[in-house]
């Protein structure tokens, strides 16, 4: 591809708008610039084409034929630039990019995302797998959900949607004829490592003594706990969220129901959205959503 010649763009922005306006002054203040600045960059551009582009008294500068003939490519070619500038700016306004916890992601959201399509058809949703802090003057979204306490950043506002119960889960081919306490405290127990303290949590908000394991197997992330704990390898700890669908379809059980937690689903909004329209279309949609939530099976200990 061949290079392309120096082009002034300044002055060539600055001629366009003083042959709209006709005045100086005004193409100064739609540039933010001073009159004079406006003169000095036509008056250059003259310099480099070889041609006069105003004729007549300063205080009533007219175009010659080629300031005309400029003038009329110019401001086409600025008309087409603006509109594709338009048409992509139009574009990136109708996508949300959301960071959100993993499994809440996989689990609860994406399978939700057709109702948001079907009643906002002109907007799409871009998910991406985040957990750290929010900074939406560093990072590319446009909103965030986290789980914690709370999640108050610099210049965000968090909005709790969810509220966080926990519990143990897992095959009910290992609670054939029932299971009590003690026998659930010696199935191996499921740990996920980005989460190693999810057992003693679970026993301070139970309020039960929990005997040590022998046996624990680790997974990754808790997604792949869960899975271990469907295909009968032991016993984890799961948000309600994550698993509520599993255990309708039976394909997961919680013996001792969920225990209530200080820590909830919160989104997080910039102050100042760019996209105020399509998040504001999102909150709502989440909220409602977040409202028909099923609650989850009251929490009892057989045998504790």
């Amino acid at each position: 591809m061949s290079r392309r010649r120096y082009l002034p763009l300044t002055a060539l922005r600055a001629f366009e708008a003083f042959a709209r306006h006709g005045k100086m002054s005004l193409a100064g203040d739609e540039l933010c610039v001073t009159h004079g600045a406006v003169s000095r960059q036509v008056r250059s551009l003259e310099q480099l084409v070889g041609v006069k582009l105003t004729q007549g008294p300063r205080n009533n500068l007219q175009l010659t034929d080629a300031g005309q003939k400029l003038a009329r490519s110019l401001g086409a070619t600025f008309d087409e630039i603006e509109r594709s500038f338009l048409e992509l700016r139009g574009e990136a306004d109708r996508e949300i990019h959301i960071s959100c916890v993993g499994t809440l992601a996989m689990r609860w959201l994406i399978p939700r995302l057709p109702a948001f399509h079907a009643r906002h058809p002109e907007l799409e949703v871009r998910v991406t797998e985040a957990y750290g802090p929010v900074d939406f003057a560093r990072e590319p979204f446009d909103a965030a959900i986290r789980l914690g306490e709370s999640a108050a950043i610099e210049g965000g506002v968090a909005i709790p949607f969810l509220d966080n119960f926990h519990g143990p889960v897992l095959s009910p081919a290992l609670m054939a004829g029932g299971l009590s306490l003690a026998q659930f405290a010696a199935l191996p127990r499921l740990d996920t490592r980005t989460h190693p303290q999810a057992w003693a949590e679970w026993a301070g908000h139970a309020h039960v003594l929990l005997p040590e394991s022998a046996e624990h197997r680790e997974y990754e992330h808790i997604f792949y706990t869960l899975e271990a704990a469907a295909a009968g390898l032991g016993v984890g700890i799961s948000p309600w969220i994550y698993v509520a669908g599993d255990i309708a379809a039976g394909r997961l059980a919680a013996p001792f129901g969920f225990a209530p937690t200080p820590i909830r689903f919160h989104l997080v909004l910039p102050e100042s959205p760019a996209k105020r329209k399509a998040l504001a279309a999102f909150r709502d949609w989440l909220l409602e959503e977040a409202a028909t939530a099923p609650p989850p099976p009251r929490m009892e200990l057989v045998g504790a």
